[in-house]
């Protein structure tokens, strides 16, 4: 058996590295796990190389609005295969890269499956691990559907692997891995179905932003089912899909994973570890420790801390866990100001309180908004779906929430991320002169 670590990490993505490193630097004798390929999520299957897909279909996208406003365009498409040859030169170095980061870190890396085996023990390819302080970060992992055949989707991770896309898709579930995808295979020229059960799409958003969204989406050739729980999905002999919802029947090329992605928890075996955990995450303190074992933290979509599942929310949990595990509980996460995104074409961004949340808080607030595909902004760049909510608090005037649709959302949020993170008023935002012609909404 090893010697006694201070800190064993289970995961290698932005939190785990985060604290890892952290603690290797102050001295820690430090190892971290990993099942899966170094980097985590977000580096090798996640976000990056989405928006390295994503990228393509913008600039696609925009191209094609503008035929026939100033450029000549006779055979512009998404050539899939290269697309996905240029996705791996980012992907491919990411596992040896961090890995051997870690070890010239001084960080010693172990592969496999973590499994406590006790409070202060994990156990992993064979080999047991003892350490003062244990660190769960691994990350998240497709929800179990409980419906026959779930097995034969293919989930977000395969979908980015594909080396040609299927002439139909349908997408099983309405979150925001099924609309960033179908809006990307319906640039590349499939026929796209999502099938949600819910009563509306990308349900953390606004409502009135996401039925614009649904809309444009529709425009696009997307069709969006609501109110459709699958039942069971079958192989054909040719191939192909055949998802069943109710009476009625769709078939596609292929169907993939989209409900969801809860904690990737059920292999720690938890409970010899002593930490409880629900189905949010690992149930922790204000400080991200373990309720129930003190000397595990958790961070990133592993814990169920409040905070959303992004992967800056990630590095910044981690910061908190190991500016907590080496000068005691102090820090605790700030979530306000956090600004999430659905990278559909277009964007759609937010941060701060929905209309719904904040009438459910009783709060006092005027709402602004409008569709803005008449601005100069928009009409410059032929955009089709433009629009902005903004909420603002009578009385103090500040912005409690703020809900952006078009291009260069996911830029702009950010400002209005900041605002509500200072408290700033509305009128207070509009002081900077922005550089033109940056399309900031007339919250004022």
């Amino acid at each position: 058996m090893p010697e006694p670590f201070d800190l064993v990490a289970i995961g290698t993505g932005s939190a785990a590295s985060t604290v890892a490193r952290a603690c290797r630097e102050a001295g820690w004798r430090v190892a971290v796990i990993d099942s899966r390929p170094f980097g985590g999520t977000c580096a090798n299957r996640g976000c990056d190389p989405k928006k390295v897909l994503v990228g393509a279909g913008e600039i696609a996208d925009q191209a094609l609005r503008m035929k026939g406003h100033g450029l000549a365009i006779q055979d512009l498409r998404i050539d899939w295969r290269d697309l996905i040859r240029f996705k791996y030169t980012f992907t491919d170095p990411v596992p040896e890269t961090r890995e051997r980061g870690f070890q010239k870190a001084g960080v010693a890396t172990f592969h496999g499956v973590a499994r406590f085996r006790a409070h202060d023990t994990l156990e992993v390819a064979g080999e047991s691990l003892t350490a003062r302080h244990f660190l769960i970060a691994s990350g998240a992992a497709p929800a179990r559907l409980s419906i026959p055949g779930e097995d034969l989707l293919l989930t977000s991770d395969g979908f980015l692997d594909l080396e040609t896309p299927p002439e139909s898709i349908i997408f099983v579930g309405g979150g925001y891995i099924a609309f960033e995808f179908a809006h990307l295979a319906a640039r590349a020229g499939a026929r796209v179905t999502i099938l949600h059960r819910g009563k509306r799409p990308l349900e953390r958003f606004d409502a009135d932003m996401v039925a614009r969204l649904a809309e444009h989406s529709r425009n696009k050739g997307i069709d969006i089912r609501l109110e459709t729980p699958v039942t069971p999905v079958e192989r054909l002999d040719s191939g192909a899909f055949r998802v069943h919802v109710g009476g009625a029947v769709f078939e596609a090329g292929l169907a993939v994973h989209a409900a969801g992605r809860p904690p990737n928890l059920d292999a720690l075996d938890l409970l010899a570890g002593g930490v409880e955990a629900t189905a949010r995450g690992v149930t922790v303190n204000s400080y991200l420790q373990s309720v129930s074992n003190p000397r595990v933290y958790a961070a990133g979509d592993a814990a169920a801390s409040g905070g959303p599942s992004l992967t800056p929310v990630a590095g910044y949990e981690g910061r908190i866990v190991s500016d907590n595990l080496l000068e005691g509980n102090h820090r605790q996460p700030d979530y306000s100001g956090v600004a999430s995104t659905v990278f559909t074409l277009p964007p759609l961004a937010m941060v701060g309180l929905t209309e719904e949340a904040a009438r459910t808080k009783n709060l006092d607030f005027e709402v602004r908004q409008q569709d803005t595909t008449g601005w100069y902004s928009s009409r410059r760049v032929a955009a089709e779906c433009s629009a902005f909510k903004v909420l603002i608090e009578r009385g103090s005037g500040r912005v409690l929430g703020a809900h952006l649709l078009g291009e260069g959302a996911e830029e702009v949020i950010n400002l209005f991320a900041l605002g509500i993170r200072d408290k700033l008023t509305a009128a207070q935002s509009k002081e900077p002169r922005d550089r033109y012609p940056t399309p900031r909404p007339d919250i004022q």
